[in-house]
């Protein structure tokens, strides 16, 4: 019997150390409760998610198995329970995903482990080989601070640093809606190399080439990889630093992967650029953080704020849909920022950002919505939820044992969770 406990959130900078099993779930349910009222049919099909227990991926796979009815494999590193300490959001996000999909009659499993990995990888083709067939989807949305290339042994790091001369730029405390600056150093030949080898396009061709290389995409396929551009008063920082570099190297990667894509099976690959949004990821770039409370307050005075739920929607119902046609840029990427990027919200933006010495972060920015959409990455905050109810903290990934499901086996020190 697990034990339960009364759980809160426990905030150390920008991350919370616990999350909540149940809020996790009503938040998971929301999204597909919402993603199937987004669309009537559901033509079904296959999707291998990697990074999908959080965030863009997450949400991804919430559209293509509620909206869509796809049988999805999922891919993430996944933190279990230990002692008196609750697993993380991912894990109960995934949990919440297999018990959804299992209700749903749709196929949902999940594999935990490293997706830089070539274990990890060669389990993966096993099971696509085995349980879905050719995919039609691909979906790229792995994020990680380091990464080992399973060719060379190399590791790569990636790096917070600007190109050619120091940058200072303003920063928020969303605690405390404090206002304050840091200074980013040039990165080295070096430090932009490493951040190009976590964040860049080769693990993406990788996987791409190694699917193709056993028929395991379908004619028609479709595959995609999160990238960010931003507006102009970030982009030293982002666009401009060894991020942006990063972001870039994934671009073309995807570009070139389209030509082979389309030789081979007549599919596709595209970056899509998607919209600033609450994530792990994000919370990692300070400057970011003033940036996307701004934008928020200003999106939603004008009504065209979105999460990262709503972003999924429209790129599956406008691009990727069995019946749609991606309609990408000049640059081959397919834009869902459009309307973040707006005129209308850009010049809003450098105004207030030309103001900084005025600004005042309770007025000027979402301090609340932020504070919000960061503990709802966690299970908190979630309408419907009673905070007072003791808790769980061993969820099971796969479901009582009755339903068919063949628990959890070790794999290379982590362990590879067999779907529902």
């Amino acid at each position: 019997m697990s034990e339960k406990l009364i759980l809160r959130p426990r905030i150390f900078g920008n991350f919370c150390t616990v999350s909540h099993p149940a809020g996790c779930f009503a938040n998971v349910r929301e999204q597909a409760i919402r993603a199937a009222g987004a669309h009537r049919q559901k033509p079904g099909g296959t999707a291998l998610v990697l990074g999908s227990s959080m965030g863009y991926g997450l949400s991804a796979r919430i559209t293509a198995a509620f909206g869509y009815g796809m049988d999805t494999l999922g891919v993430a590193l996944l933190h279990p329970s230990q002692r008196r300490r609750p697993a993380g959001g991912g894990w109960y996000n995934t949990a919440a995903l297999h018990r959804l999909a299992t209700e749903a009659g749709l196929h949902a499993s999940t594999i935990n482990g490293d997706c830089f990995s070539r274990e990890t990888l060669e389990h993966t083709l096993q099971r696509v080989a085995e349980e879905l067939g050719p995919l039609d989807y691909l979906i790229y949305s792995v994020a990680a601070p380091r990464r080992v290339d399973p060719d060379t042994g190399v590791e790569y790091r990636s790096s917070l640093k600007v190109l050619g001369d120091p940058v200072t730029c303003p920063t928020l405390d969303w605690r405390t809606g404090e206002l304050g600056s840091m200074e980013f150093e040039p990165g080295t030949e070096e430090e932009v190399a490493g951040t190009v080898g976590v964040m860049g396009g080769d693990d993406l061709a990788r996987w791409t080439r190694e699917l193709l290389k056993r028929n395991l995409l379908a004619e028609d396929a479709r595959v995609v990889a999160f990238s960010y551009i931003g507006p102009s008063v970030t982009h030293a920082i982002y666009r401009d630093g060894c991020i942006g570099q990063a972001k870039k190297h994934l671009e073309s990667t995807c570009h070139q992967l389209n030509k082979e894509l389309s030789e081979v099976v007549g599919g596709s690959c595209h970056a899509v650029v998607a919209k600033s949004v609450v994530t792990q990821s994000s919370l990692a770039i300070p400057s970011i953080t003033l940036y996307i409370s701004m934008v928020m307050k200003i999106m939603k005075q004008q009504g065209v704020h979105e999460d990262t739920l709503d972003q999924m929607i429209r790129l599956f119902g406008d691009h990727l849909a069995p019946e749609r046609e991606p309609q990408p840029d000049e640059a081959g990427r397919i834009r869902i920022d459009d309307l973040e990027m707006a005129e209308s919200v850009q010049r809003e933006i450098v105004s207030r950002w030309s103001h900084l010495d005025t600004l005042d972060p309770a007025v000027d920015c979402d301090l609340e919505g932020f504070r919000e959409d960061f503990l709802r990455i966690f299970g908190f905050g979630v309408e419907g939820v009673d905070y007072e109810e003791p808790q769980p903290l061993w969820v099971p990934l796969c479901g009582p044992p009755d339903r068919g499901t063949t628990g959890t086996r070790i794999f290379h020190g982590r362990p590879l969770v067999e779907g529902v």
